[in-house]
């Protein structure tokens, strides 16, 4: 910057400098030609007396060697004289000499006015310049005594040629001279302005420096010299407290930012504070988007979606694996993007396969041996997170890399990975248990079967499907022999051992589309949605009861029971359009089973007493 202001203040004086020198220039000639045109003037003056007195004196004859003589005046390289046509009419023309010899001469005659030509040569210069001379009738000069013009005519000229080398040469050397103090007064004002502005120059290349250093995000005092003017001191003051504020507010900002993604930044603006803190900021702003939107996400699943995609899209995390372990170490797939899986059946087996469920902490890749035997894949890389939710169930994260360089990526941009789950662990839970409550509302408490509010509220939308599709559902009604004798004789405690397991068999062996409803007590209901006919019905009713009345139930101490169960059958909408119906259909021929002496299926048959519709 000191540098580039001295040459501009150098530049800016030569220039100066040169305008001024040009100006003499010019100055010097119009000089050298004002001095030419007097002196000419002055021997004109001379000449016109001369001649005058020559005239009256009546030696006119003696005109050359009047002329001749101030020809050889110093600096005179010629001289003669222009009759005036007027002279001319009176006179005569006495000589060749006397007449025009050029255009400025010609020129004068005709118009009464002074004129002149500079010949300016490399060595020399020449002044050529006309005088006219006009009639007066002042004092001893008055022309009308001898001719017969008027007042102000031009009588002739007086042409001279001066020769005004010697006023160049001075013009030269004054242009010299002033070249020459010229740049020597451009170097001293420049050596004098460049000392006075060197402390300032010198601040302002620091403080150029350090702000240099600021842009990236790396603050630096200024040292303060006891030397420097009061103003750069003031600026070098203000500015060092300012640094040190900027330096204390970036701090506490990573201090709080840290609190909430674990480090400073992800890695990309690590030696910058302002560049690590817009991205922090421009993270936890996704952040809290992600967790204001998760709040009014419907369930679970929505929320593992909207979570892989940010993964996807936000991380470019290719490969992804979300497993959900409840209570009972269940286990679930709840999300998957990319095609590559390599733990996951292994899981299934059993969680306890899976070293991050087993150890609860992060479980990566390392570069030599493989840190969990659950992976079934040498080629490929991979990272995995638990995630406690509640007190007995956790997500298992499972992320699948190419190469360390997406490996290494990941880690940079965990903490804010594990930002978003932070945010969505008790978004999680809270759907679980909401779901957990649901399912308490629609579902048996003692089997894990619906319950009759649910089979309520899931036929007003089966049956309109059903009569849409034109579809068949085979009303099973179930009902334990004699299930009282159990909780006499065993107490109730075995006998909901008996129910769960009754549940159990009934669901093993009828399709994911039926359902299982606990009607009440120990009387069941399954509904055989879409069945091609009673026939089918009546195999899967036969099916169920032999299953039933095969397993054996482990009472105490080694005992084990074997329990019966009577079941009724009715078909919609082929008994009635009016399911309420279907279902009192389905309890009569339960009874009639019994009736029978039970452990069998009827089939409900139309008679006398029920053809009316009871509903």
């Amino acid at each position: 910057m000191k540098n580039k202001i001295n040459l501009r203040l150098s530049l800016l004086m030569l220039f100066f400098g040169l305008v001024l020198i040009i100006f003499q220039s010019y100055n010097s000639r119009d000089i050298g030609v004002n001095t030419g045109i007097t002196k000419a003037k002055a021997v004109a003056e001379v000449v016109k007396s001369g001649l005058t007195a020559h005239m009256v004196n009546g030696n006119m004859d003696q005109r050359e060697i009047f002329l001749s003589s101030i020809s050889k005046t110093e600096n005179i390289k010629g001289l003669w004289l222009i009759r005036g046509e007027n002279v001319i009419k009176q006179y005569g023309d006495s000589s060749k000499d006397d007449l025009p010899r050029d255009s400025i001469d010609k020129n004068v005659l005709k118009t009464g006015e002074l004129q002149y030509v500079v010949n300016d040569h490399l060595s020399n210069a020449t002044l050529r310049v006309t005088i006219p001379y006009k009639a007066t009738d002042r004092g001893s000069l008055n022309c009308l005594q001898c001719h017969s013009v008027k007042t102000g005519e031009t009588l002739g000229a007086v042409s001279l040629e001066f020769d005004i080398s010697d006023i160049k040469e001075t013009g030269m050397m004054n242009i010299l001279i002033t070249t020459l103090m010229t740049i020597l007064a451009t170097v001293m004002i420049v050596v004098m302005i460049s000392r006075m502005l060197k402390p300032y120059l010198e601040t302002l290349e620091v403080l150029n420096s350090r702000i240099d250093s600021a842009s990236n995000g790396t603050f630096i005092e200024i040292d303060v010299n006891t030397r420097l003017p009061k103003e750069p001191k003031e600026l070098v003051t203000k500015y060092n407290r300012l640094t040190r504020s900027l330096m204390d507010t970036f701090e506490e900002i990573d201090t709080k930012l840290k609190t909430f993604v674990g480090k400073s930044s992800d890695g990309r603006n690590s030696n910058n504070p302002i560049a690590e803190a817009k991205d922090i900021i421009i993270n936890l702003s996704h952040i809290y988007q992600f967790k204001n939107l998760i709040q009014l996400d419907k369930d679970k699943n929505e929320i593992y979606t909207r979570f892989g995609t940010i993964l996807k899209n936000q991380f470019n995390i290719k490969h992804i694996n979300i497993l959900e372990l409840d209570e009972s170490a269940k286990v679930d797939k709840v999300y998957q993007h990319g095609d590559l899986d390599y733990c996951t059946s292994k899981i299934f087996e059993s969680p306890d396969n899976c070293r991050v469920s087993r150890n609860a902490s992060d479980v990566c890749s390392t570069e030599h041996q493989q840190a969990c035997q659950c992976f079934a894949s040498n080629d490929y890389l991979y990272y995995c997170i638990d995630i406690e939710i509640g007190k007995s169930s956790k997500i298992i994260m499972n992320f699948i890399f190419s190469n360390n360089e997406e490996l290494s990526q990941f880690k940079i941009n965990l903490p804010f990975v594990k930002s978003y789950i932070k945010e969505m662990a008790p978004e999680i839970e809270s759907k679980i248990l909401f779901q957990a409550l649901e399912d308490s509302a629609l579902k048996d408490g003692l089997t894990g079967l619906y319950n009759r509010r649910f089979l309520e509220e899931h036929l007003k939308i089966l049956i309109p499907q059903v009569n849409r599709e034109k579809r068949n559902i085979g009303m099973l009604m179930l009902d334990m022999d004699h299930f009282k004798a159990v909780n006499d004789e065993y107490g109730h405690d075995i006998g909901d051992k008996v129910l769960r397991e009754f549940a159990r068999v009934v669901s093993e062996n009828v399709r994911e589309s039926d359902i299982v409803v606990r009607y009440g007590g120990e009387e069941f209901i399954v509904l055989l949605v879409d069945v091609k006919n009673e026939q089918d019905a009546i195999n899967v009713a036969n099916k169920i009861r032999e299953k039933v009345a095969e397993n054996e139930v482990d009472v105490y101490a080694g005992s084990t029971m074997r329990k019966t169960i009577s079941i009724g059958l009715s078909m919609f909408p082929d008994d009635s359009n009016a399911f309420p119906t279907v279902m009192k259909y389905a309890d009569l021929a339960l009874y009639e089973a019994k009736d029978s002496g039970r452990n069998q299926v009827r089939r409900y048959k139309e008679n006398k007493k029920d053809a009316l519709e009871l509903f």
